[in-house]
């Protein structure tokens, strides 16, 4: 009988022979009495002695082992379980030469039987074995045999990280250099956000099986996560020197390309893909999403048309052309637009996509209602996908007006790092940050960057370098001053590759980092903070009308973007209050009426002389990455600070939310 095989004798003996197997991982000693007692009735049944073998290793005695499994292998030469056993007895007896002998029968019996493969790892690698790395390579393809990692991966599949945690921690107790469940474990942490846990996992992956090319891909991940795309750059070129031509790994070199500000380089990358691969829609798109940045308008369109020709149903095609400022939708494409929405079979994820396209074509002319009511089933759909629940920001407001008094900012004066290079641009996403970016870009002395993710990820890693039990802002008041100076310098080193002019102030704008200006201030004092405030029912329907790529998912309700406007200004008035002349307030409305007074007074704030070129900021060529790229390439103009009023009937909602949340929500200037 073949003892790699299921054929065992039925009934009660069947029934015996399981509950030995089932023991052998919880109490050998019973096993192997129970084997012995089958072997009593059966003399010489393979899987009964197999099972006594197994057992009697388990158990701590491997030479006995030994003597009931040798025969067997030399009984069925090509049975790879036997084999495995005896090599795992040898082992254990210090017999690694024979041991090894017995693994490689195993795997030579079963070329896929992944626990031999383990096991002649662990084994090759004490030995310093040369041909370690193959066997790596050869478990790493046969890894998914495992029923453990079978578990754990459907586990992480149907999102029950904890399930799939404890499968691959309790395997990783047994096999440390299991890099499949290293790797399965990385991904664990990285779905819950312990970046920095995900990130030491994959590094003892790599370490232990360097050419993983998977593991080295999800760290190529890990590190963009984490805010860190110069040392992922250097992860994907690598596997693209290995790999010359795979598209994949060409395509996440062109996106992170992008997130280095490289658009020149990411734009060529986009370009040589493209011709590539012709047929590729979303290679079309992305690449109109970099001559935009570019400014190189008339050439971004041709990408777009190039893009919804490949694929007329992509709705992102679609709202990537329709969401150019400089850009008009034609009557024949509206046709188009409305006929796609017309299609049963469309996704909600291009159905919402071709929604807002026809709110911006209906809005253009001037069919306000109909536009508005494009623009809700679009937010409608969304917000389906990307539920949102306002209760944590004002959670975090109302913690952040008790804890951060002035007693507790005057106890601390002077922590942090010194640095004066950083300003911060500070409020709500669609608010006029992007223009104020761009005025302060055109000075000498200033670089204009992008919405910079350091200061959200220095959050996340404080958090869950403090543990679970740390919530957050409560732990910045039993944090020393040491911490936050090194928080300070990591900020300033991590931003450094988004530098590249040499200039010494740089801006960070990232509208949501109005929630972490006690964190700034505590880890930079005399970095500038600038606050840029619009109408809040402008700003409201701006976030309402707009379809951001990814996070502000408050935006899809009027109801939550009155709320979130609301726990916004709460929060900044507190910081006026305590930190009074800290946060320097620029109304949009007041920008755009007085433009010299408001630049000066914004200069001054910002410790800089003033320049003319500030004035003539639309002159400035530099990329922009925000969704106002074409329109801060644009003198100023008033025509657009009423424009919200085509849409106040159908505005009730969020002016009821903004009285609600605040009877102070009315912005200066407005």
């Amino acid at each position: 009988m073949n003892p790699n095989s299921s054929n065992r004798p039925a009934g009660t003996l069947e029934t015996r022979l399981s509950e030995i197997e089932r023991l052998l991982g919880t109490d050998p000693r019973r096993a192997e009495a129970l084997a012995a007692a089958v072997l009593a009735e059966a003399p010489g049944h393979s899987m009964a002695l197999l099972f006594q073998g197994m057992a009697r290793r388990l158990a701590g005695d491997p030479a006995a082992a030994i003597v009931i499994l040798r025969p067997l292998c030399e009984q069925f030469p090509e049975a790879p379980l036997p084999h495995l056993q005896l090599g795992l007895a040898l082992r254990e007896t210090g017999d690694d030469k024979k041991a090894l002998d017995a693994m490689r029968r195993a795997v030579h019996a079963k070329p896929d039987f992944a626990d031999a493969w383990l096991a002649l790892v662990h084994l090759l690698t004490t030995l310093g074995a040369a041909e370690t790395a193959d066997a790596y390579a050869s478990y790493i393809r046969h890894a998914m045999q495992s029923p453990v990692l079978q578990s754990a991966e459907a586990a992480l599949r149907e999102n029950r990280e904890r399930e799939a945690e404890t499968l691959l921690r309790k395997r990783l107790e047994g096999h440390p250099r299991d890099v499949v469940a290293l790797r399965l474990l990385a991904q664990v942490a990285a779905r819950v956000r312990r970046l920095a846990d995900a990130e030491v996992l994959l590094l003892e992956c790599l370490r232990l099986a360097p050419a993983y090319r998977e593991a080295r891909e999800d760290y190529a991940s890990v590190l963009v996560r984490q805010a860190r795309p110069g040392e992922a750059l250097r992860e994907i070129e690598a596997l693209i020197q290995e790999a010359p031509g795979d598209a994949a790994l060409e395509t996440r070199r062109a996106a992170i390309l992008l997130q280095l500000l490289d658009y020149e380089g990411a734009a060529a990358a986009y370009t040589d893909l493209a011709r590539k691969r012709p047929g590729d829609a979303g290679l079309q798109a992305s690449l109109g999403h970099c001559l935009r940045i570019l400014g190189r308008s008339d050439e971004s369109v041709e990408a777009y048309r190039r893009a919804i020709s490949l694929a007329p149903a992509s709705g992102e095609a679609w709202w990537n052309l329709a969401n150019l400022k400089t850009y008009r939708i034609s009557d024949d494409d509206l046709a188009a637009i409305l006929e796609q929405l017309e299609n049963p079979g469309l996704g909600d994820a291009d159905r919402l996509r071709f929604h807002f396209a026809a709110g911006k074509a209906l809005e253009d002319r001037q069919q306000y209602e109909e536009a508005f009511r494009h623009y809700s089933e679009g937010n409608r759909l969304r917000r389906r996908g990307t539920p949102y629940t306002p209760t944590p920001l004002h959670e975090h407001v109302e913690r952040s007006c008790t804890l951060f008094t002035r007693e507790f900012f005057a106890g601390r004066q002077g922590w942090g790092v010194e640095s004066d290079a950083p300003i911060f641009i500070v409020g709500l996403p669609r608010s006029g940050s992007t223009l104020v970016e761009q005025i302060l870009a055109s000075h000498s002395a200033v670089e204009g960057t992008t919405e910079l993710p350091h200061v959200p990820v220095l959050v996340n890693e404080l958090a869950a370098r403090l543990g679970a039990d740390a919530i957050w802002p409560d732990c910045l008041v039993t944090m020393e001053a040491r911490e936050f100076r090194e928080l300070g310098e990591a900020y300033l080193e991590r931003t450094r590759p988004w530098r590249k002019l040499g200039r010494p102030r740089f801006i960070d704008k990232l509208p949501n980092n109005f929630e972490n200006v006690a964190l700034i201030h505590l880890m930079l004092p005399n970095a500038r903070i600038v606050d840029v405030r619009r109408h809040p029912m402008a700003c409201g329907l701006s976030l309402f009308r707009h379809l951001f790529a990814h996070g502000q998912h408050f935006s899809y309700s009027l109801e939550d973007i009155g709320s979130y406007y609301g726990a916004y200004l709460r929060l900044m008035m507190h910081f006026e209050t305590v930190l009074p002349g800290r946060i320097h307030l620029v109304s949009y409305e007041n920008l755009v009426r007085d433009t010299e007074t408001e630049i000066r007074c914004l200069l001054e704030h910002c410790r800089l002389p003033f320049e003319e070129a500030c004035l003539h900021f639309h002159e400035n060529a530099r990329p922009v990455s925000t969704p106002s790229s074409e329109q801060v390439r644009s003198p100023i103009f008033s025509e657009g600070l009423e424009q919200w009023r085509h849409f106040e009937p159908w505005l009730g909602p969020l002016r009821n939310a903004l009285a609600a949340s605040s009877r102070d929500s009315i912005a200066p200037g407005g």
